[in-house]
Formats: C-alpha cells, structure tokens, sequence
C-alpha cells in the first residue's frame, strides 16, 4: 500500500509519534476488514441518489482550513511538558489531529483583542523589534509539525505611537513585523489589514504596493470585517486599484454568529470578482458542543458561498474560564498548572477534511451538494486526479440514507474507506474510526448514512487518530502557597500564569536599588484599539475556581505620577472589568480599596476604605490584601492601614493592575491561605441525579445540561428550562455518592457574556437547600437571599447535617430564572 507524499514530510518526528500510540498511521487501514454488509451490488440498487465523482468536472481550488491564535493561546504557553507538545500535535501534526492548514496569528499591539493582550513587536518608534509574546513560539511548533502549514497574519490594533491605523506609519510598523519574520526563518503566506473595523480603499492599495515591492509573493486579504462583512467586495466591483491590491476577500460569519451554521451566503458580487472567498474568521463555538456547526461549515461554505478557505476563532481556548466568552476553540487548555487539557468532537470535524485533502486540492462541483433529508457533501481531487475525499455531514438528515457513488475520469480506486464520527455521541471511541473498507463494483460503491455523522469517502491513506491524553484531571486546582519573584527569566518574557487583560506586562531589570528582576508595565502610550472600551493596564493569574481566604502580596514601585493596583478575589473579567477587591495606591500616597463589578449590576466602582501613606516614585513598597471570610484588609508594607466587612466577594484569582499608561514595576508576588479554606466534596464524587428543568436547546453556542454544574469548569452552566420558559421555583438534586456530613454549598453563577454583560438572565435571588439521606425525605437546611452579581456565593448553616442527596432550590432569580455555573457543596 502506497503512502501519500504528504506523510514523507519530516517522517522521522511523526514516526515517533505514532510508534507512541502503538500505530503506524496506516495501520488501521491494514487491520480493517474489507467488508461491505450487504453487497455493493444491492446497496447500489436501493440507493435513492447517485453522485458522481469525476476527476476531469470544474471546480474551484481548496485553499485550506485552519484556526486563528490571538491572545486565545496565552495559557498553552505555559504549558508543561509533555502535554503542551501532545495539544501541539492534535493541533497541527498532519494524520494525527485536527491538522491545521493555515495558522493566523495576531499582529499584536498591547491591547486587548478579544481575552486578552498581545504584545506587540515594537512598543516604541525607535524599537527595532523585540521578539515578545508567544506567537513566534506556535508558528515555529506549527512549522515544526508541519512544514508546508500557510502563515497568516492580521492586527486587531496598533500601537499608540504609530499614531492611527490607517497611516503609512502604520504600513511601516506591519512590514517591520514581516521584515521580523523573515529574519526568522518565517515565509508568512497571507497578511490583512484591520480586523473587524471596515476598510480603507486607498490605504489597502497603498499598502499592497508596499508589501508586494519587497514582499512580492505574499497575498493581501480583506476586509476581515463582521460588520459589513462582504462591503469591501462590492467596493471593488467599481475600484480597480483596489481589486488589484485585494488577492483574496476575506469575510468573517459567513454563515452567521454563533449558530448552528446551516446556511453560509456571500453575495454575486464577490463571487464575480474571480478573487478567492475565504470565511476569514467564525467562532468556533465550544470545542465539543460546537463540532456539529463545525461540521456543517466545512461543506456548506462551498456549497452554498462558494467560499474555498476557512479560519475559526479560537484555535485553542487557552484563557482563563471566567472570561464570559470561554471555550471558544477547536480544544481546551485552561489549566496550566495540572497539564489537562481536553481534546472534544471539534477537533475530529476538522479532521474530516484536513486529514483528506489538501490545499490545492480541487472540488469537483457536480459531486457537491445536498442529499434527499438534509445531508451535505462535498468532494474533492488531488492535483494529480488519482487521489479523491467526500466528505458527507448527515446533521440535517431526517432518516438513515443509502448514496450510491461512481467513480470516473481516472478514479479508479481497488479500496475505499470509510471514516466516520458520531457527532451525537460523547463517547471518544465514536469519534474519527476507520468504519468499513470497501471493494469498488466496476468503479461503483454505496454507503449507508446515518443521521448526527461526519463521513469521509476516500481512496487515500495515512489518516491516525491521535491518543495521547493528560495526567491530570479537571479536578487538580492549582496548589498554594505561591511565590514569583521573576528572577528566572530573561528580559522581555511573559511570566509564568499571568495572563494580560490589557497594556504589556514583561519581565525588566528592577530598578530602584534593587537586583535581580521585575514585572513591568511597559506600554505608555493608549493603543489605537480594536474595541472602544476604557481601559487599564492589567494582568491577571490564578486557579480561577475556588481561592477563597488568602492574602496576597506583591512589591510595587511607580516609576512616574500614576497608581498601581493590588487584585484580589477576582470573579470575572471584562476588557475594561475585574470583578474583585482593588487596592489603589497613588504616587501622592492616595490608598482607596473598592470592589468592581460589570455595571450591569448596578455600580461599576464601590469604595470601601481610603486613607493616605508615604508612597513617592522610584521607591519600592509592599501592597497586600488579606481576605478571610468577609474581613477585608488592606497592607502596606506588611502593615495593616483598613480593614472593612464586606461579604461580596468570596473567591476569585490575583491581578496587577497600573495607571493608563505609565511604567512600573511589581516584584516578590505571593499568596498564601489565611485559614484553612472548607473541606469540599470532589465533584467527581458526586452526580446530578435530577433536575426540575434544563435549558436543551443550543444558545450561542452553548448547551445547559444538569450536569455541568459539577464538572469542574466554570465556563460551562446548568441554566433552567428556557424555550419553552418555564419560570421558577426549579431546583437541581446532587448524589453525593453516599452519606456524609454537609454543613453548606458554593454557588458559582453563570459566566457567558449573556448572563452578564447582556441580558443578565438567571442570576439566582432567593435560594433554598434541601438535605436527605434516602432521596425520598427531604428537611430544609437553609435558605438566603443574593443580590445578582459576579460574585461566587456561599451560603453555611450551623453544624454540619448528614445526608446523600443536596437539593438547592432557586426560588426566585432575575427573568424568573435560575444557572449554576459551578456547585460545590462543603462537607465530608
């Protein structure tokens, strides 16, 4: 059996890798038996369609199918080995994985695009050009994987000295970062211009002019927008400069926001351009709940748009989960500290295509298309006309189908596989299996489909399922005490966990008398920004989870008039919001601790305490924050200065915040419990055994099942019966696994950007907790009222109860809604 060219590439890294699984890529199609059920002969006559696959029929160039990294991709940074070079590996290693074709990474500019920060290359006019973020990094692992993977490269900003985006300074700062990545080996494909902020004709022109004068084979894609997505596509229906400088249109939502993906338009204009279509940018949507959307896109792109090239957003959701857009990417790396990861269904509908066909491959219209009840198909040829993949997704379909297929113009083919994922099925041993391996009858096959698939058809081989998996569990928190003083690392680098939410944060030479090291603020001039939001330099770090009662300490030092900021107890997060307890100290001395939250909820900003200390620029003091219960007290300089009773915050991670925008400097940041925090119950200890309602229907990308309020993942929420809305009293009922003593629960809301910046629905007000030991007979143990917050909420009752089963009932909330993001219940 011949393998394909592609798998020749670097063979000695991806033999490694497979003789790790215990596989070598073909071997499957070796073990496979060659079977067909029933005869070829009689599933070809009870087919009701028969699509022809012609190697010599028209049809466009498959461009490729890849994943866009921006500030999505921080934590994957931080990964520990091996797991961060087994996530690498599902992302990129041809015949392993999702196999990415096309990799876009941000041109960062130290604002916030989308989860967080990127830092940008050049942070000052007379920088040359600083290798920061880790953006380098994953295109060398991408390239190292694969070597044929397209680079891609678009800016969400610019820096605040280049003076505006649409300027010929802005033109220079982009082919500086060109001019950087051909320094370093890079051969970057495609670049764009703005992203989601329109087009400006003539600075595209001026700009395509610059980049083809000294980079001649690199391809300018526009517009990158979301707004008017195909407007600069009709603009060069009348502007012939501009349709000179534009090689390919790209437009992001081509089959809408956040949705099933059902239906995928561009208009005639675009289409007659004779320029390549490209859905630049979609959500990804969850990295298992999105794989069925997922799937749809991938054929119905050129199905319905003829667009030949797609990029999802986020190739990795590798940010912290109480960000309200989290699990957004084709996998999941939120837990740097463990090494768990999670590797879901989206993954394997990539690898449907990318695994089958190559950019450059051709579709071949006539056997692209729809099948009688719903199902989608597209097929394609390699450039040689021997090779042939169709990929058929039965999402839609109403029933079990038989296809029958011809093979014709030079595809003739002795065996054909056949691929398959149950998209409806939670079981990874249903995801991407080599199902059947059929003998052609005088170049015909047929195949039965059942609905809720992902098939592929094909005459290659070399295709592997990836098994590697992590350690760790979802469960591992992150272990305290923690101490960073940053003399480990050289200048210019991220620190380890700390994830920028805006501004440049970097390792720096301390100043102020001290050796060794420091974290600092570098950026000093306000971004031209992607988003419209005020903003203040900050970063953020910890097991987002539970960390409850502790103090955290950091050494600051100003070194200009401004203020820095002292975090704890942060719930969530916003580009312009940490939801937590701020400690603020001015040059002047001016200390103030408030709270934040989303104004959503009332006010934006409350002060609890202020007072005056000797602070002054260029000297180095000690903020700290000690959190016990609802004891808040604010240090300076290992002394305590106020202490205020406030029990809004229970829990939440550390962060740094800095003046808009000034320099300084934090060193020495620790934390530490303050007590002893409550023993709880490990969640994989216990299971949901009812719930009154749950939320079934898929909203913005998210499902709402019972169970995902002790899964160990904040992002994720139970959420009551919606459509139809069936109001409240609804209660959910946990199994604690057997008897124990329970003395409270923790009540996490729900942190998607609707519950909290949008519509703010199903915030639980009143909340009551039932106990039994048998499951029949159950006591009220305890009942509160909470005000609709960010807050994680806790409610204890005096002494501890035994029961097994822990029923908390949401009598009240807002919209007469109830969610739980994540439910602890404490006890032992």
């Amino acid at each position: 059996m011949k393998r394909p060219a592609k798998f020749m590439l670097s063979l000695s890294y991806r033999w490694r890798h497979f003789l790790a699984g215990g596989l070598l890529p073909f071997c499957g199609l070796v073990l496979a038996s060659c079977h067909s059920g029933p005869t070829q002969s009689g599933l070809i006559a009870a087919a009701d369609t028969l699509v022809t696959i012609d190697a010599t029929a028209p049809g466009l160039v498959f461009d490729g199918a890849g994943a866009i990294s921006a500030s999505s991709s921080r934590l994957l940074y931080d990964y520990p080995e091996p797991e961060r070079s087994q996530i690498l590996d599902y992302l990129f290693l041809p015949n392993y994985g999702g196999a990415m074709q096309i990799l876009k990474v941000e041109i960062g500019s130290d604002m916030n695009s989308t989860t967080g920060a990127e830092p940008s290359h050049m942070q000052a006019a007379d920088d040359p050009g600083t290798e920061r973020g880790f953006e380098w990094w994953l295109m060398r692992e991408a390239k190292k994987r694969n070597p044929d993977i397209r680079l891609y490269a678009l800016a969400w900003g610019t820096p605040g000295w280049v003076g505006g985006f649409w300027t010929d300074a802005n033109i220079g700062y982009l082919i500086r970062w060109l001019d950087m990545a051909e320094e370093r080996g890079f051969v970057i494909d495609y670049i764009g211009g703005w992203n989601e902020r329109s087009f400006d004709a003539d600075w595209y022109v001026k700009f395509s002019k610059a980049v083809k004068a000294k980079y001649p084979n690199v391809q300018i894609v526009g517009a990158d927008d979301v707004a008017d997505p195909w407007g600069i596509a009709h603009a060069m229906v009348d502007n012939e400069a501009l349709r000179d400088a534009i090689d390919i249109v790209g437009a992001h939502s081509a089959c809408g926001w956040r949705n099933r993906y059902q239906h995928c338009t561009s208009p005639e204009d675009a289409r007659g351009l004779g320029k390549p279509l490209w859905n630049s940018e979609h959500s990804s949507l969850s990295h298992d709940t999105g794989a069925e959307a997922m799937a749809r896109a991938m054929n119905r792109l050129y199905i319905q748009a003829r667009i030949t090239g797609n990029l999802c957003w986020s190739l990795i959701s590798a940010w912290y989960a109480t960000y309200p857009i989290a699990d957004t990417g084709l996998a999941l790396a939120e837990w740097p500290w463990s090494g768990y990861y999670r590797i879901g269904k989206s993954i394997w509908a990539y690898a449907h295509t990318t695994q089958f066909a190559q950019p450059g491959w051709q579709y071949l219209d006539p056997a692209c298309g729809f099948l009688p009840g719903g199902a989608s198909y597209v097929s394609l040829r390699s450039p040689d006309g021997v090779r042939f993949s169709t990929i058929v997704e039965t999402l839609d379909a109403d029933t079990v189908r038989i296809a029958a297929f011809a093979l014709k113009g030079g595809l003739q083919s002795d065996e054909v596989y056949v691929w398959s994922t149950d998209l409806r099925s939670d079981d990874p041993a249903d995801h991407f299996i080599l199902t059947q391996t059929i003998r052609p009858d005088s170049g015909r096959f047929a195949v039965e489909l059942e609905p809720g698939r992902v098939y592929t058809l094909t005459n290659t081989t070399g295709q592997h399922k990836g098994n590697a998996q992590p350690q760790a569990t979802v469960h591992d928190v992150m272990p305290l005490p923690y101490a960073e003083d940053f003399d480990g690392y050289e200048t210019g680098r991220l620190a380890r966990y700390f994830f920028d939410l805006n501004g440049g944060f970097e390792t720096a030479p301390a100043k102020g008398g001290r050796n060794g090291m420091s974290y600092r603020q570098t950026v000093t001039k306000n971004p031209v920004a992607w988003t419209r939001f005020a903003v203040t330099p900050a970063t953020l770090m910890g097991d987002p989870r539970w960390w409850g009662d502790y103090e955290v300490g950091a050494d600051a030092l100003l070194e200009e008039p401004g203020y820095v900021e002292l975090l704890g107890r942060v719930a969530t997060h916003g580009r312009s919001t940490q939801a937590g307890y701020h400690l603020r100290v001015d040059d002047r001395g001016n200390w103030m601790l408030y709270r934040q939250d989303f104004a959503v909820f009332g006010k934006w900003i409350t002060p609890l305490d202020s007072g005056r200390v000797d602070m002054g620029i260029n000297q180095w003091h000690r903020l700290g924050l000690r959190m016990t219960g609802d004891s808040i007290v604010a240090l300076y300089d290992g002394k305590p200065v106020g202490t205020v009773m406030d029990d809004y915050y229970t829990s939440g991670q550390i962060g740094l915040a800095v003046s808009p925008w000034h320099h300084a400097q934090f060193d020495n940041v620790t934390v530490g419990k303050t007590r002893e925090w409550p023993q709880l119950i490990p969640q994989q200890e216990m299971s949901v055994v009812d719930a009154t309602s749950q939320m079934n229907n898929f909203y913005k990308g998210y499902t709402f099942k019972a169970d995902y309020a002790i899964d160990g993942r904040p992002e994720t929420a139970w959420y009551t019966g919606w459509e139809p809305k069936l109001g409240l009293p609804q209660s959910i009922t946990v199994d604690l696994g057997r008897k124990r003593e329970v003395s409270g629960i923790i009540c996490q809301p729900r942190y998607d950007s609707w519950n909290i910046i949008g519509e703010t629905l199903g915030h639980i007000t009143r909340c009551n907790v039932y106990l039994s030991e048998d499951g029949d007979a159950y006591e009220l143990a305890g009942t509160t009222n909470w005000t609709p917050g960010s807050a994680v909420r806790k409610l204890e009752w005096q002494g501890p109860r035994k029961a097994r089963f822990v029923r908390i009932e949401a009598a009240e909330g807002t919209n007469d809604a109830a969610s739980i993001g994540e439910l602890q219940i404490i006890g032992q």
